[in-house]
């Protein structure tokens, strides 16, 4: 495993076409917006579709969704004790040495290496945290969304007896007509190199992204209904660039074509930074 070669920087534009991206389970799970209109995708949502792309290619992840599961463990806790070499660390308790389970952890699990996790548990006096190199935004949409809502009738009954609701129980769908969302990210060298994160596993988070939305179909992200449409990846050469994040990522220029976009060539996307690396730049549509 090959040490970090700089810092990296990236940004993805996704499209969500009649599907809710993320629900908000305080406003009845309607796509979230903001005050001002423009529709959110929480960087937790993001990071949880990282996970599960990197499961799927083969890397080791320790926060694993319950219905995705690829061990026997049904808890984080009991995932950490199924780690041998963690587990004889942690026993000894208050004498444990923190960085040491830091870096079997992060040696461990790939996701603990990129996005870093804190382990406290009940019953386990000794509790440490990994902070991550891999940093991701809220995605914002390119303009104001319009969520559109639809009621729906449960057709058939899930329970019988008479506290059971009947079978024309009324429900509701709510998803984003249309949008073009921004997702923005980074590495940190420095993390990287205490968490261990290599150049290849770079590689494979590059790989992940450019199909963040594989196996992720539901009722209320039918397949294909979101896209990765364009990514732009910056590898620096430098730890640390002349040009900062904030401005590399004030660098897009974005103009809309028409007046209500229903599709991802609707906006012209343009990006230049004087003295920047050339990003690489991925279109899929």
């Amino acid at each position: 495993m090959s040490k970090l070669k700089g810092k990296i920087d990236f940004t993805l534009f996704v499209s969500a076409n009649n599907a809710n991206p993320n629900g908000d389970p305080l406003n009845g799970n309607r796509p979230r917006i903001s005050m001002d209109g423009y529709g959110e995708i929480s960087d937790v949502c993001i990071k949880r579709k990282i996970r599960n792309r990197l499961q799927d290619l083969g890397e080791k992840i320790f926060v694993q969704s319950d219905d995705r599961t690829n061990d026997s463990y049904t808890s984080l806790k009991d995932r950490a004790d199924g780690c041998e070499a963690l587990k004889m660390q942690m026993e000894n308790k208050k004498n444990a040495d923190r960085d040491a389970c830091a870096a079997i952890a992060c040696k461990e699990w790939m996701d603990v290496r990129a996005f870093g996790q804190v382990f406290a548990f009940k019953g386990i006096p000794v509790s440490f945290g990994v902070r991550g190199p891999v940093s991701i935004h809220q995605a914002v949409s390119l303009s104001p969304i319009d969520i559109v809502s639809m009621q729906i009738t449960k057709s058939v009954n899930s329970e019988s007896g008479k506290e059971s609701k009947a079978s024309d129980t009324m429900g509701m769908k709510h998803r984003v007509d249309f949008a073009v969302y921004k997702i923005m990210g980074s590495v940190n060298v420095q993390l990287a190199e205490k968490t261990g994160f290599s150049q290849e596993d770079a590689d494979v988070l590059k790989k992940a992204l450019k199909t963040l939305f594989e196996n992720d179909a539901s009722s209320a992200r039918p397949e294909g209904s979101l896209e990765v449409c364009r990514m732009y990846w910056w590898q620096h050469d430098e730890k640390v660039p002349f040009v900062s994040s904030g401005k590399i990522q004030r660098g897009f220029t974005i103009k809309t074509l028409k007046d209500h976009p229903k599709k991802f060539e609707d906006y012209e996307i343009l990006w230049h930074v004087d003295n920047c690396k050339k990003p690489e730049e991925f279109d899929f549509v």
